[in-house]
């Protein structure tokens, strides 16, 4: 019988091991918070107090640059926000086991939520076997060790989920040190308390250690590294501005994907440049920043840069990391900001996109809204949208007004203006034809007496090149010019 025993306890624990094994994906438990007033009105003041996480830095910025009667600046709601978490936590491979949604009046300095209902979700999360408890919530150092504390599970905050996804998904040299630099500011003011190893200093006799010498090393190492980092970055930020400036000195106009994670920036990229940027579901699946070149129905070339995609209570680290990334937003001739047309959240989202704009001082910048994935809307929605002067719809994804966003964009462009001219080309010249082919739109040709008679619209710089060609007139029959005169009787020699 003990050997019966012995071998179903082992195959018990090799089942376990199995299963342990099989599991890669976290389990967490999900903690939303909603400080908000039960049954009171919400004056401006408690208004403030009720924004959930991210969206009291949005106002407050939006309230500085508008006029007092400005607008509100829409806010998600509690069960929005934790939905969106729900997102993130996906995002980075955990699985959600379960989720815990409180209303307070205001946050508890010491544990954010209170005792009481820490010890209830310590108890839900335990009945889950939840592996690390999510708050949707910025956590101070000492919130997240109280917590810890009287949870007994490891926790994370929203930063923290935000920093590890955008470490999951850089894959560039850039991106990954860009992402290590906004880990290390976030862990340097939690080093404190951390490890039963720290040495503190004792008051009475015999208890007098050398003090928190872990803590003062690990602090060095970790100032040591930063430093490091940012030289790198540095390097990365002066390589590129010698890139932009290789490009500025060629007159193509940049424009810039700018918009929520997971609004379909990369899809448009792809559709546009028919490049092979990833394109996924998932929040934050484009870090590094991609450059192609689009042509335009003017003939012109645009140059289009993929950008990462923002979020609610961005973390100011990350922004500040990504600065060398998001310069190519702030030299962008045009930005445009991609927006889902099927998200209900979209008013909301677009307000967070505008507060990052405007950190990174780029809010006057000439700007075309597109509202993308009006495929998934339903049939009369999407056909009771009008394009206007500001707004193009589109679906990247099934190639729905791509024609028109070209368009608008050719339109908006102010770099390597458009003109239109009248050209006497000789039928030898076989390159400034095949360069009016390739560079122009070409409304009337006609061939007469060797001569090709041409209008076209190009831009400036296409034109300065066939200013030898170029005519006043263009009465049939007249030749004008002396070095298109001169060209024919070169040729006829």
């Amino acid at each position: 019988m003990r050997g019966a025993d012995s071998k179903l306890s082992g195959k018990r624990a090799s089942l376990r091991r199995e299963r342990s094994t099989a599991r890669t994906a976290e389990r967490a438990f999900l903690v939303g918070l909603d400080y908000r007033g039960r049954g009171q009105a919400r004056t401006p003041r408690q208004a403030k107090g009720s924004l959930t996480a991210g969206a009291v830095a949005a106002k407050d910025a939006a309230l500085a640059s508008s006029a007092p009667r400005a607008p509100r600046v829409p806010e998600f709601s509690a069960e929005e926000s934790l939905a969106e978490l729900r997102t993130l936590a996906g995002s980075a491979g955990a699985e959600i086991a379960g989720e815990f949604l409180q209303r307070r009046d205001k946050p508890d300095p010491a544990t954010l939520i209170g005792r009481g209902k820490l010890e209830e979700i310590a108890g839900a999360a335990a009945s889950v076997s939840a592996d690390l408890i999510l708050f949707d919530h910025d956590l101070s150092p000492s919130q997240q060790r109280n917590i810890e504390k009287a949870v007994h599970t490891r926790v994370i905050d929203r930063t923290q989920l935000i920093l590890d996804i955008f470490a999951r998904h850089a894959r560039t040299r850039e991106g990954q040190l860009q992402v290590e630099l906004a880990q290390l500011e976030y862990m340097l003011p939690r080093l404190a308390g951390r490890g039963i190893e720290m040495s503190q200093l004792g008051g009475g006799i015999g208890t007098r250690g050398p003090g928190e010498t872990q803590l003062e090393t690990d602090r060095r190492k970790i100032y040591r590294r930063i430093r490091h980092v940012k030289e790198q970055i540095e390097n990365v930020r002066r390589i590129r501005a010698q890139q932009r400036q290789r490009r500025e000195s060629v007159p193509v106009a940049t424009v810039a994907l700018v918009g929520y994670t997971n609004a379909g920036k990369s899809t448009l990229f792809n559709a546009l440049t028919q490049a092979q940027v990833l394109a996924s579901p998932n929040m934050f699946a484009t870090l590094d920043p991609t450059i192609r070149a689009v042509p335009l129905p003017s003939k012109r070339t645009v140059l289009l840069s993929d950008t990462v995609g923002f979020i609610r209570s961005l973390p100011h680290t990350l922004v500040s990391a990504f600065r060398a990334t998001l310069e190519e937003v702030q030299r962008a001739t045009l930005v445009l900001q991609i927006s889902d047309a099927s998200s209900p959240l979209s008013a909301e989202q677009d307000a967070q996109v505008d507060v990052v704009l405007k950190e990174l001082e780029v809010e006057n910048k000439p700007r075309l809204r597109v509202m993308n994935k009006i495929d998934l809307l339903p049939p009369r929605q999407r056909e009771a949208l009008r394009d206007d002067a500001t707004t193009v719809h589109i679906s990247a994804a099934k190639g729905i007004g791509m024609t028109t966003l070209l368009d608008r964009i050719d339109q908006l462009l102010s770099e390597d203006p458009l003109s239109r001219v009248r050209l006497r080309v000789p039928q030898s010249e076989g390159k400034v034809l095949a360069l009016l082919q390739a560079r122009s739109r070409i409304y009337s040709r006609a061939y007469r007496d060797g001569v090709v008679e041409l209008e076209v619209e190009a831009a400036e710089s296409v034109v300065r090149a066939m200013r030898e060609f170029a005519v006043s007139d263009f009465e049939p029959g007249e030749i004008r010019g002396e070095a298109l005169a001169a060209t024919i009787k070169r040729k006829r020699r």
